[in-house]
């Protein structure tokens, strides 16, 4: 079944990028952003406006009331909040219905453009990966916003510098950001602090025994907790290996060792010397976690977590507030194993100090919707300080923090005692970490060295499973046009620097 969607997801990238090609510019001319200030003044319209950004979209939206708005979102959690929050708190402040469109992650991208390419209309609101959006706006399948950002005054101006860049595409808004998705290292601090622990390890290693920031303290301190502890069931740490999601551990650390995803020449350079070390790296790392290690995947992770049977793990944020407990009693949550380790969890900017910027969210509105100005003042209400404020804090969903407000919430601040930390510490991700790879074809690109770093894991020689990505990735440019890929891949480092290769 996943192959099959591959290859759908696939044929669609191809079908879009031939469509925009045959009707000329899908996109609005418009000067690349070769940095922050060369984008649209953000929010600058809001000075000439009364009242919020939030009160704006609701009174401008009342004349609306009576329609459905069809909104597209990820299934499973991350739907509950406009389902049981966001979506009925609209309908009874503009008489606006909401209707949750539930899609799995990778067909939020195929679905898009599979309605787009038969002009249904079927969807108004888009959520879509922000490493999307150069395929999604050249497609044509995203309705450009800066237009509506003035008009309405959209609050921008504290979204963090790394996430407002995921808004554009060649100097153009094409959606707000809305997920501060950043990978975290948690661990276990009554593991790390205890003196025998301590005083073992200094006999074993030479040197303290210190929460990890580069993959040798890390392999050191997960080796001396499997050996200690493996008899009992409980191992020095575990990461996601599962196929779908390994690229993204493999991009974060090939990043963090200098690595580089094409020359200058468009080559696709995974394959290299840095690619090869990150990827043998990640490898040896699996045989100090648990056993079956490479077939893990979010749900084993978080089983074993939560059991207080791994001593680090790295993965998505949420998980720092299900470990303290927070909003693991709700009925959206029964399914999270019973907590072990609340009070006892720790946060850090995981080895390298560059965490990737993993997936995350934008919301878009569909250049085949009927009701343009009305799916803009739902995304414009949704991510106004105030109301992504409540959005980020709720229970049962999964949004996280990325406006300074987010992160200066006295009210999150006071959600469980070790919660200042736990927001300081994505703010640390979010400013030093790496952006997903944005630039047309990204899907593709994903999925090739998905394969790649799953069959190293599952035995295959590093070097000729990155080979094979890499010729995979250098058909894919070929096949999309080399010049619309440097073109775009130029533009893509240049406007996210410096959270695309980090000094």
């Amino acid at each position: 079944m996943q192959l099959r969607l591959m290859k759908w997801v696939s044929l669609l990238m191809v079908l879009s990028l031939l469509l925009a090609a045959c009707a000329g510019a899908s996109v609005p001319a418009a000067p690349a952003a070769s940095s922050d200030a060369a984008q649209p003044a953000a929010g600058g319209a809001a000075a000439a406006l009364t009242g919020s950004s939030a009160d704006r979209a609701v009174e401008a939206a009342k004349p609306y009331a009576g329609i459905t708005l069809n909104v597209t979102w990820e299934s499973g959690l991350q739907a509950q909040d406009p389902l049981l929050f966001s979506g009925p708190k609209w309908e009874e402040l503009t008489g606006i219905k909401i209707n949750v469109v539930e899609v799995s992650f990778p067909e939020l991208y195929s679905k898009a453009v599979a309605e787009h390419l038969v002009g249904t209309g079927a969807y108004d609101v888009i959520n879509y990966s922000p490493a999307w959006t150069g395929d999604l706006a050249e497609s044509g399948v995203l309705e450009p916003l800066d237009e509506y950002i003035t008009k309405y005054g959209a609050e921008l101006d504290d979204v963090l510098p790394t996430y407002r860049g995921l808004m554009y595409w060649k100097g153009v808004n094409y959606g707000l950001f809305d997920d501060g998705d950043t990978f975290v290292m948690y661990y276990r601090k009554d593991w790390f602090d205890d003196q025998a622990n301590q005083d073992e390890f200094k006999a074993k290693f030479g040197h303290d025994l210190v929460v990890p920031t580069t993959w040798q303290e890390w392999d050191e301190a997960c080796q001396f907790f499997t050996e200690k502890l493996s008899a009992d069931g409980s191992y020095g740490c575990g990461i996601q290996r599962a196929e779908g999601q390994a690229y993204l551990w493999f991009m974060d650390h090939f990043r963090a060792n200098g690595g580089k995803f094409f020359d200058d020449a468009m080559g696709a350079t995974i394959n290299d010397e840095i690619g090869v070390q990150s990827l043998t790296e990640m490898v040896n790392s699996n045989q100090f976690m648990p056993p079956g290690i490479e077939k893990w995947g979010f749900i084993e992770i978080l089983s074993a977590w939560m059991d207080g049977k791994l001593g680090m793990i790295i993965t998505w944020p949420p998980i720092g507030r299900w470990s303290a407990g927070y909003g693991t009693d709700t009925e959206q949550l029964s399914w999270v194993p019973k907590n072990q380790i609340a009070g006892k969890v720790g946060y850090a900017v995981p080895p390298g100090g560059h965490p990737e910027l993993a997936g995350g969210f934008n919301l878009g509105v569909s250049a085949d919707s009927q009701n343009k100005d009305a799916a803009y003042l739902f995304v414009q209400w949704l991510q106004s300080p105030e109301i992504s404020a409540e959005r980020v804090k709720l229970q049962y969903a999964l949004r996280d923090p990325y406006r300074e407000a987010h992160f200066n919430d006295e009210g999150y601040k006071s959600l469980w005692p070790e919660a200042p930390q736990y927001l300081e510490t994505l703010r640390k991700g979010a400013e030093t970490g790496v952006h997903d790879l944005g630039i047309p074809g990204a899907r593709e690109y994903e999925e090739a060295l998905d394969r790649a770093v799953t069959s190293a894991y599952a035995g295959g020689d590093p070097q000729e499973a990155l080979d094979k990505a890499a010729a995979e990735w250098n058909a894919i440019t070929e096949r999309i046009g080399m010049d619309v890929q440097k073109t775009a891949y130029d533009e893509w480092v240049s406007s996210r620097a410096p959270n695309v290769y980090p000094e």
